[in-house]
């Protein structure tokens, strides 16, 4: 957060020669989010418009900036509201930044927010920006829902055949209906080309890796206690703005232990799957955002950032046999391009869609088979990440999952976790639908 002070006075000083001649970073200057709720909840009377402006406007709040001070604005949003389907423009405008700031919204699943920022970085990076404001939003409280496509087609033609003025038009349009045309069409949360749902793909994906069930229960325990954990201990309070008046994560199970988890039931893959609704991410609403700055930015105005965005990768998978995998390719490449080992991470911060998911990827990028099978320049495994240092303050499968806003929170989270527990790089790397995948090594200031 950019301390308070005499901004008008630091504005003044003009960019030195030394700053201008200095390395162009990326820094993260700031992190914040609403509260991550469990959807149909207390977010069920919000729009991902609502959630948004309302993060944005904290942002700018909390750092004492006007909104004229901000080059760019890139956000991520995946089930999008056809009204504001380029919500990332209707909130910046909704939060008090002027109109002619540009702002686009991205969609790339559950590492929409990820691209976000990177695309601020580029811009960044290029010379083309100064400060970015990046993040993303969801709900599942209130998604866009249609009627079945041979209803579509039919109402479609019924527009032009009312011009004719005769009933007999009409009834033609609409006479071979069947009842099954009237129900209407939710959003699908699964792949396009596999038409499978993510569960199903991750269920077979531990079991390929060899992921109990014991072991994804016994992950989704630590990950609710960690959460509980970090909120009591205000580890969290510093990232989340209020809405309503609120601040809390309601999808975070207190007091929640091994026997409770393990009596639930398989949801995707019955009677026999491993995956259930406790190790599996639910359906959240909720908002979160990045303030990036060029590191140059930063010295003129006196400012000192949380941390640099070092280095990004992203990969993509075969959606049938690897849909969520892609963290495995991610993490040795981020590794290898910047000369470090897994000894040399501090901070571990890898998104939760499911236990039995995020489990296979460790097992991946622990196994001499995977390294030398399908990593470029490996003939050994990467190595074994260290658990005590992985989502410690929580991670999706308890705080939430808004598909669109995940991305910005773990970026923030593991640079509050750098500076908490003084260590120096961080990795984040999170899957996405259709064999997406999103890696970032975070070094802090």
């Amino acid at each position: 957060m950019i301390s308070r002070g005499t901004r008008s006075l630091l504005r003044s000083y003009s960019t030195t020669t030394s700053a201008a001649a200095a390395e162009r970073r990326v820094a993260i200057v700031d992190g914040v989010r609403t509260p991550f709720k469990l959807s149909g909840t207390d977010f069920n009377d919000l729009q991902v418009y609502d959630l948004s402006r309302t993060v944005m406007k904290s942002m700018l709040d909390r750092n004492v900036m006007d909104g004229s001070e901000i080059d760019y604005v890139a956000w991520g949003n995946v089930i999008q509201e056809v009204k504001t389907s380029n919500v990332a423009r209707e909130a910046a405008l909704g939060a008090g930044i002027p109109k002619n700031i540009p702002a686009h919204t991205v969609t790339m699943a559950c590492i929409s927010s990820n691209q976000a920022i990177t695309t601020g970085a580029e811009k960044i990076l290029s010379g083309r920006a100064d400060i970015v404001l990046a993040g993303g939003v969801e709900t599942f409280s209130d998604v866009p829902i249609r009627f079945q496509r041979r209803f579509r087609q039919k109402l479609i033609g019924l527009g032009k055949a009312s011009k004719k003025g005769t009933v007999a038009a009409i009834s033609h349009m609409v006479k071979d209906l069947q009842p099954g045309d009237l129900a209407p069409e939710a959003p699908a949360i699964k792949n396009f080309l596999t038409q499978e749902v993510m569960g199903h793909s991750s269920d077979r994906l531990a079991q390929r890796f060899g992921v109990s069930r014991a072991d994804q229960d016994a992950f989704a325990v630590a990950s609710h206690q960690n959460a509980e954990t970090a909120t009591a201990a205000n580890m969290l309070d510093s990232q989340i703005c209020a809405v309503n008046g609120d601040k809390t994560d309601n999808g975070v199970r207190k007091g929640i232990k091994y026997e409770d988890m393990s009596r639930l039931k398989p949801v995707f893959i019955k009677p026999h799957g491993t995956h259930t609704p406790g190790n599996s991410s639910f359906l959240t609403d909720g908002a979160a955002a990045n303030l990036i700055m060029s590191s140059t930015k930063c010295e003129e105005l006196n400012i000192q950032p949380m941390a640099y965005l070092k280095d990004w990768t992203f990969q993509a998978v075969d959606p049938f046999e690897d849909l969520l995998l892609g963290p495995a390719f991610c993490i040795p490449k981020l590794l290898k391009d910047n000369g470090l080992t897994i000894a040399d991470i501090d901070v571990w911060e890898i998104h939760e869609a499911f236990a039995g998911q995020v489990l296979a990827n460790i097992n991946a990028v622990n196994s001499d088979a995977f390294a030398k099978e399908n990593l470029l320049g490996w003939d050994q495994k990467v190595g074994e990440i260290p658990m005590d240092k992985l989502n410690s303050w929580g991670g999706s499968l308890a705080i939430g999952h808004p598909f669109g806003a995940t991305g910005s929170r773990i970026t923030t989270n593991a640079c509050h976790r750098l500076q908490k527990e003084d260590g120096k790089y961080a990795i984040v790397a999170a899957c996405a639908d259709s064999g997406l995948a999103y890696g970032g090594l975070i070094e802090r200031a």
